[in-house]
């Protein structure tokens, strides 16, 4: 828990392949997306080191091609839970009293498998799972969560390392306990990397988890489980279990040795599950620690110095890169009129060129978005831009459900600064854009600021430094992850810590040692090595 120190390299990013044709790593990750297609797996409950399978399954497809079967996960009941938490106590005895070195190398191993033997797996694994292009799985399901294990060892050993001052009568130390009980991890289906973070990041402090990924990730979930086995984490330290998230989620926050949980997810969802651990405070053993990053209506606000190609490919990359489907995506655009109609022919342009299909073929820019529900709340904000009179859909627009849930990246144009997908959060490859008059650069940044519950990406885009300042500072609240002329997407393990605040979440930035401080309870201990044998001060006489 914090002794026996030696040195540990300060960890590196990992680098991004880049999978050009003709190139080794892009026929091997081809030759695994078949193998695994053509495969039909099963993936059961993993409860203290075991798979337990239960009477009932559900179906694991392809969102691009959703009538293939990739296989079945089965799905828990109550008592299912109720052992996964009584094994995790159990194993919680070991694994928190295990020496930090020990915890850093199973983790450190567990990053060395996916740069190497299971880099075409995982990714491939992602491609089928969340229709992620070859691109958008190496930088999420490798690189992010290679980066997320080597520098969470390296923020770890940093921790332990702060200590208090001593004198020469005492000796004053931190050790930082994991928390008393276990935590609960819930994960996206976005993020392969997420999914892996939430449950390794509170185990690596000396935690114990029960973990429940997405129905809609489970798939490549089952390569994460596979990794950390292989890495040696011990039975009982992370459980995976799947099935109804209510029940799951009731069972867990009934129990008074609930410590935490680890969210990533709706906005709505995490609100619900706050209110109930309120409701169940007094009945837990500690004060339950909390850490969530939810929802995002994340913006781009373009001056009208901006370069309009680099406010185009902002857009085009920032709005649609996996489908919208990141927390980070545009999704609302603020754009100076006078450079609007320069920026609006190029993003058109650039739209109407992307390749849209399987991301098996690696010429596709945009694959499908992730189930049917999503695809039917993104075609009625569509199919009502449509008739709308504030509204004009300038690119996209169409979209087909046949085979995949496929929608065509769409560009609204809206001169209604409050229209509905100027504020909603849609979470797909839909962008509104609103054109501002160029003297309004000041009440514009205040409509940015005021129009959205949430406050996690934006981005302003300019060439005057002065309007850039002004930006940063007026919008001081509207991003956790502000980023001055670049999109508002692609955060870099190590590099920009990432998590927003209002409706975005607790803000406890994963991907730096503020998050690790979660899930850990400092004990102080001060040695005195000369006693008194005598109560009285000086000031007695």
């Amino acid at each position: 828990m914090g002794k026996g120190f030696f040195h540990v390299p300060v960890a590196v990013n990992e680098p991004v392949k880049d999978y050009v044709p003709g190139s080794p790593e892009r026929e091997e990750v081809s030759k695994t997306y078949k193998k695994m297609y053509d495969q039909t797996i099963e993936v059961p409950l993993y409860i203290n080191g075991k798979d337990v399978k239960t009477s009932d399954t559900a179906t694991m497809s392809p969102p691009h091609d959703h009538k293939h079967i990739l296989g079945t996960y089965h799905r828990a009941e109550k008592k299912h839970i109720d052992e996964a938490i009584s094994t995790a106590l159990k194993a919680r005895e070991q694994w928190s009293q295990t020496p930090w070195e020990q915890r850093a190398a199973i983790f450190l191993r567990a990053a060395e498998l996916i740069a190497g033997p299971y880099r075409a797996k995982i990714n491939a694994a992602t491609m089928l799972a969340q229709s992620k292009t070859i691109y958008q799985a190496e930088i999420d399901a490798s690189c992010e969560l290679i980066d997320f294990l080597r520098f969470n060892v390296q923020y770890m050993t940093e921790i332990y390392h702060e200590q208090p001052a001593s004198t020469s009568g005492a000796w004053n130390r931190l050790e930082y306990r994991p928390l008393e009980g276990f935590i609960y991890a819930i994960t996206p289906f976005n993020f392969t990397a997420i999914a892996a973070n939430l449950p390794a990041s509170a185990a690596l402090m000396g935690n114990v988890v029960i973990w429940k990924p997405s129905d809609s990730q489970v798939f490549s979930a089952k390569i994460i489980l596979d990794i950390f086995k292989e890495a040696g984490v011990p039975d009982g330290v992370i459980n995976m279990v799947m099935g109804d998230p209510v029940m799951i989620t009731d069972t867990v926050l009934a129990s008074p040795d609930f410590s935490g949980v680890h969210f990533t997810g709706s906005t709505h969802v995490f609100k619900d599950i706050w209110q109930k651990i309120g409701t169940n405070i007094h009945n837990y053993k500690t004060y339950p620690r909390i850490v969530g990053e939810t929802g995002g209506k994340d913006f781009i606000v373009a001056h009208k110095t901006a370069n309009p190609a680099q406010v185009a490919t902002a857009i085009a990359r920032g709005a649609f890169e996996f489908q919208g489907q990141k927390c980070s995506a545009a999704s609302r655009c603020y754009i100076s009129e006078s450079i609007w109609e320069e920026v609006k022919d190029i993003l058109i342009a650039q739209v109407n060129s992307f390749k849209i299909g399987s991301p098996e073929d690696m010429g596709n820019f945009i694959t499908a978005v992730i189930h049917e529900g999503s695809f039917d709340k993104l075609v009625k904000y569509i199919d009502g831009a449509k008739k709308d009179k504030n509204a004009t859909i300038i690119a996209g627009g169409t979209y087909d459900k046949s085979e995949g849930y496929f929608i065509h990246p769409t560009v609204i144009e809206t001169k209604d600064p409050k229209y509905t997908t100027m504020y909603t959060e849609l979470f797909g490859p839909v962008v509104t854009i609103y054109v501002f008059e160029d003297s309004k650069w000041e009440e514009t940044l205040e409509l940015v600021d005021s129009t959205s519950e949430y406050a996690l990406t934006g981005a302003v885009i300019s060439a005057d430094r002065y309007a850039l300042e002004v930006a940063i500072k007026k919008l001081e609240n509207a991003a956790g992850n502000f980023y001055v002329n670049d999109k508002p997407t692609g955060a870099v393990v190590g590099q920009q810590p990432f998590g927003g605040a209002r409706a975005s979440g607790t803000n406890d930035k994963a991907g730096s040692k503020l998050n690790l401080y979660r899930w850990i309870s400092p004990r102080m201990i001060k040695e005195t090595f000369v006693t008194p044998t005598d109560y009285k001060y000086p000031f007695l006489g």
